[in-house]
Order: C-alpha cells, then structure tokens, then sequence
C-alpha cells in the first residue's frame, strides 16, 4: 500500500529536504508550495514528488489543494506541518498586525489544513515542526515563541479529542537549522522596524542591530536540515513515537533551562542578553 504524505512549506530548507529524503524512501510526497519556479525545482528531484500549490493563509488555496490531492488517494499516511516564518521585535511597540501575521501563518496555518485534511488522517499522524522557541525562553522573538508553544497546545489537544484513537501527533522542536527562514525572517523584520515610530527604533536599536546580526549568523550555522529530515523519516517509520522530539545541543540545552523556576530563567536571560548587547 503507497504511503503518501503532505508537506506544507516545502519550496525550500527543512520542507523541501524532508520530501526528497522521503521520496527516496518510497513515500508519495505532495510538497506544498507556492511558485511555480519551486514547483519545477522540487518536482524534479523525485519522480515520488508532486508539487502542490497551497498558501496556509488562504482557506481557497487549501481547499483546492485538498481537491487535487483527492484525485490521488482518500488517505494521508502523514500530515507534515512545516510552513512557517519569524517574527522579531519589542512587545512594547511591535504592532499587533504582526504579531497576527506571525500566528496567521504559524498557528491557524496549521489549524486550517489540519481541518480541511482532517477526512483523510483518521488513522495518520501530524508531524508539527515546532521549535525550541516554544520553551519560550528568548526575547525579542516573542511572536515565534508563542506561535510555537500555541502550536504545539492546539495539537496536543486535537489529538486527546479526535475520536479515531489512532491518530498521532509529533512535535519536533529543532535548534538552529541552516534555512533560508532566515534571509525571509530579516527581511520581513526590516520592514517591520522601518514602519516603527523613530523614538522607539532609538530605544532599541541595539537589540535590533543584534537580532539582524544574529539572525545572518544562525543562516549559516546549526544543524543541517537533513538531519531533521532524516528524524521526521524515522518518526513516520515507527509504530509508536514519541510525542515530542527535541533535536540539536542548543534545543536540548533549552528544553533543560526551560524546567528551572522561571524567576531563574529570568535572571539568567536578562544576564546573557546584557552581556551580548555589549
């Protein structure tokens, strides 16, 4: 029986590696994406690969895609939420559209498909990519932060109230991953800040200069997206897997960080961030 599996995102980075390494391991792959360009791309590293044009934030999109995926199969093996972005900025003047841009896409994304997907993944299981930014631990990037831990509550829940008790639902929190989230993240974020009032730009501009910087350095380092992939293959291959995977020493370290008292936490965040800032 052919397995076939949706991807959401899949133009490129964790998306688009996850699809070639399950298609080469006999999955059927409908990768979503959005450009016909990545359609062609993705397409042509895998004959088990078809490309599908879907936008998480557009209930039309999703359903056409439901319709074409239809055609093929009436049952999902996996459902493969990856499509995401990062949001960045201060909680006193980052505007509120987005901060609901960043949960549209992240959060009710995912919502969305699951849904209109949900006649197909009775006996299936929903892979979440989240983050390690769902431990919540890292300022100035409270927008992922939340959309991650948001993510992860509204599956857990779907799960324990979805009436075939043979659904699963994963969630992998990455580290770092070398993808270009990032170059898409800097360059939404700056015109994000250029829209903010001169007064509050000066008041936090170093931490802006900080998270650009950071943001370029984290492009080229962290773990490479195969690896994630090659654990998403391993989830989907097992009978039973674990609910939440943590993958990467940085995600690990957080997710230990996490359990201390928040006051803790607090004090050490504070700490580290100040030392960086100069």
């Amino acid at each position: 029986m052919e397995k076939y599996v949706l991807i959401t995102g899949a133009s490129s980075g964790i998306g688009k590696t996850t699809a070639i390494k399950l298609a080469q391991n006999g999955y059927k792959v409908f990768a979503g994406i959005r450009k016909q360009e990545d359609k062609i791309s993705v397409e042509s590293e895998n004959s088990n690969i078809q490309g599908i044009f879907l936008d998480v934030t557009d209930i039309e999109s999703i359903k056409s895609a439901f319709n074409e995926i239809s055609k093929f199969t009436d049952v999902l093996y996996a459902l493969i939420n990856n499509a995401g972005i990062a949001y960045a900025g201060a909680v006193e003047c980052l505007p509120v559209e987005t901060i609901q841009k960043q949960f549209d896409i992240n959060v009710f994304g995912a919502i969305r498909v699951a849904q209109q997907f949900m006649p197909m993944l009775c006996n299936s299981k929903i892979v979440n990519i989240s983050s390690m930014a769902s431990f919540g631990l890292f300022p100035f990037i409270s927008p992922y932060c939340a959309s991650k831990r948001s993510l992860d509550i509204f599956f857990n829940a779907l799960m324990l109230e979805c009436k075939s008790p043979e659904l699963k639902v994963i969630s992998i929190k990455p580290g770092v991953i070398k993808t270009k989230i990032w170059e898409k993240s800097i360059e939404a974020n700056k015109k994000v800040m250029e829209s903010l009032p001169e007064s509050s730009i000066e008041k936090y501009r170093c931490e802006f200069e900080y998270l650009v910087k950071n943001a370029e350095k984290n492009k080229d380092k962290g773990l490479d997206p195969e690896r994630v992939a090659g654990l998403i293959l391993k989830v989907l291959n097992s009978k039973n897997p674990r609910p939440s995977y943590t993958i990467g020493a940085d995600a690990k370290m957080a997710e230990l960080f996490s359990r201390l008292p928040l006051c803790i936490t607090n004090f050490f965040t504070k700490f580290i961030m100040k030392k960086r800032m100069n």
